[in-house]
C-alpha cells in the first residue's frame, strides 16, 4: 500500500498513469478513485484538475459503451474528498454521500431499466416461496404494494453498492495520505467518527418511513444505511483500540462481514443508532482521550 501512494504521489506523470490507467482497465476503477482521493486530499482541487481531468476520457469512455459506474464512482469518491479537506468532517461526507447515492440511483434507474425491472420481475416470482403462508394471506392490495416496492429498493440497493465503493475509495486515499504524512492519524480520525443525535434520527426516519409516502422512496432505506454502517464500524474500531485488543476482533469483524452480510450489517446499523444516543466512546474519554487529523498539511 505504501509503495504504491509513494509512487503515485511521486510526480504528476506517476499519478497520472495510475489515475486514468487503472480508470481504463475494467474491475481497476475503485483504484483510480482512490489515487484521484490521494491526490486531491494532498494537493488541492486546482493542482489537482490536470491529473484528475485524464481519468475522465476512459470513464467517458465506458459511459459511451454502456456502463456509466465508472465515471459514477469516480465524480462522486473525488467529490467527497473535496469536500472532507474543505470540513474536515466525516459525519458530513457521509450525510453527503447519501445524496449522491440518490443521484445514483436515479442515473441507474435511467440506463439500466430495463434490466432492473426484469431482475424485480424474477423476485417478484420468488415472493410467494419466501414469505410463504404470510404472502397468502396478504389482501390483492397488499400484494401489489409489496410488489411495487422491489423494483426501487433493487435500484437503491444497487446506488448504494456504488455509494458504499465510493465512500471506501474516499477511505483509502485518506488512509495512503496520513501513511505518507500522518502516520497513526487515519486510525484516530475514524476511530472518532461518530453520528449525532439529529443525524442519525433523521436517517431513522427515512430508512423506516419514506416507503409510506410512495414506491420510489423505498429506494432511502438502503442509502440511508450506509453512514450508520461507517458509523458502526467506526465504533468498533474505536473500541477495540480502547480495550486495546488484538486486531484479530477486527479482522473477525470483516470476515464475518463478508460471510453473514444478511445478519452483520443490520446489527452494525444498529449499533450505530445506540452510540449516538449513549455515545460509548464519550464515557470511555478518560482512558483514550486520543485525537487527530489525518492530513498531514500542518
Amino acid at each position: 500500500m505504501r509503495a504504491m501512494a509513494d509512487f503515485i504521489m511521486r510526480g504528476r506523470v506517476q499519478a497520472t498513469l495510475v489515475v486514468a490507467g487503472c480508470a481504463a482497465l475494467p474491475l481497476l476503477f475503485w483504484l483510480s478513485a482512490a489515487a484521484g482521493c490521494l491526490v486531491l486530499l494532498r494537493r488541492g482541487l486546482s493542482d489537482a484538475t490536470g491529473v484528475l481531468a485524464w481519468a475522465l476520457l476512459p470513464a467517458f469512455a465506458w459511459w459511451y459503451f454502456g456502463d456509466p459506474r465508472t465515471l459514477m464512482v469516480l465524480l462522486g469518491s473525488w467529490g467527497l474528498a473535496a469536500l472532507l479537506r474543505a470540513s474536515e468532517s466525516w459525519v458530513r461526507v457521509l450525510l453527503v454521500s447519501v445524496g449522491l447515492g440518490l443521484l445514483y440511483g436515479v442515473i441507474l434507474g435511467a440506463v439500466f431499466r430495463e434490466p432492473i425491472e426484469a431482475m424485480a420481475g424474477e423476485l417478484q416470482k420468488l415472493l410467494p416461496h419466501v414469505f410463504g403462508d404470510v404472502y397468502q394471506q396478504m389482501s390483492v392490495e397488499e400484494r401489489a404494494r409489496l410488489g411495487a416496492l422491489i423494483t426501487p429498493v433493487l435500484n437503491g440497493l444497487i446506488a448504494a453498492v456504488l455509494q458504499i465503493v465510493s465512500v471506501v475509495c474516499l477511505i483509502l486515499g485518506r488512509y495512503w495520505q496520513a501513511l505518507l504524512y500522518n502516520p497513526g492519524g487515519f486510525g484516530r480520525e475514524f476511530r472518532s467518527l461518530r453520528l449525532p443525535r439529529a443525524p442519525m434520527l433523521v436517517l431513522l426516519v427515512c430508512m423506516l418511513v419514506a416507503p409510506n409516502f410512495g414506491p420510489q422512496l423505498a429506494m432511502l432505506t438502503p442509502l440511508c444505511s450506509v453512514p450508520l454502517v461507517f458509523a458502526g464500524l467506526a465504533l468498533i474500531h474505536g473500541l477495540v483500540a480502547a480495550k486495546h485488543l488484538t486486531r484479530f476482533w477486527v479482522v473477525g469483524l470483516y470476515v464475518t462481514l463478508v460471510l453473514f452480510m444478511q445478519l452483520i450489517y443490520p446489527l452494525l446499523v444498529v449499533f450505530a443508532i445506540v452510540d449516538s444516543l449513549i455515545d460509548f466512546r464519550g464515557r470511555m474519554a478518560s482512558k483514550d482521550a486520543d485525537d487527530g487529523s489525518a492530513n498531514g498539511e500542518g
